[in-house]
């Protein structure tokens, strides 16, 4: 066992099981992943504590507990479809594509986007499809999606999030400004919505600018 899966044992014994995430699945992919590989090498001593680290263009990785949490949440299956809103680093890109059966993740960095595909790639990570664009927007070629994951704060909803979520599917998203609320929304086989805060996070702000 090298250091780096021993941290990763750590990490998930002392931080993620320890704070009430009991699903196996999520558990063994957060075993699995090396999220050292996802953070810039002047981070890598630091890649498994329980905090949230710089990234590139001013944005952040998150800490595990959350990405384990949001993951949890959502509880993706092999037969899922997954859109993620903020690709990032990587990283929770690679913890969904451990578990579901395809993933669609958006980034409107073109930096961020093209270092997480290359990552990711490089890795053998398969059945993602990494898209350069606004998240407000959504995919709407690829929809509808069981699962919805934004890692960013939006200040609302986006409406087009809402339409593109099956029905019977799951979404978890940061909302707030000053103030933020991660929610668990979830949309039944009418098409009704309900919406659950489950608990006061930070996050970067989702960006709506056109950075392309």
């Amino acid at each position: 066992m090298d250091p780096e899966e021993q941290e990763r044992i750590k990490m998930v014994e002392n931080q993620i099981m320890a704070r009430g995430i009991t699903n196996q699945y999520v558990l063994d992919a957060m075993r699995e992943v090396p999220r050292h590989l996802f953070v810039s090498s002047i981070y890598r001593d630091t890649a498994y504590r329980d905090q949230p680290l710089p990234s590139w263009c001013g944005q952040t990785i998150s800490q595990p507990y959350i990405v384990a949490l949001m993951t949890e949440l959502l509880d993706p299956k092999p037969t899922y479809k997954v859109l993620e809103i903020g690709t990032g680093t990587g990283y929770q890109t690679a913890i969904l594509a451990k578990l579901a059966g395809e993933v669609f993740t958006m980034e409107i960095f073109p930096e961020l986007h093209e270092r997480a595909k290359k990552k990711l790639e490089e890795l053998g990570y398969q059945h993602v499809h990494f898209i350069l664009g606004n998240g407000f927007q959504g995919f709407p070629e690829a929809a509808p999606f069981d699962l919805i994951m934004v890692t960013a704060a939006a200040p609302f909803v986006p409406e087009a999030l809402f339409e593109q979520l099956s029905k019977g599917g799951r979404m978890a998203i940061p909302v707030g400004r000053d103030y933020q609320e991660l929610y668990l929304i979830t949309k039944d086989e009418q098409g009704s919505l309900t919406q659950k805060p489950i608990l006061p996070v930070v996050f970067v702000p989702m960006q709506s600018e056109n950075r392309l």
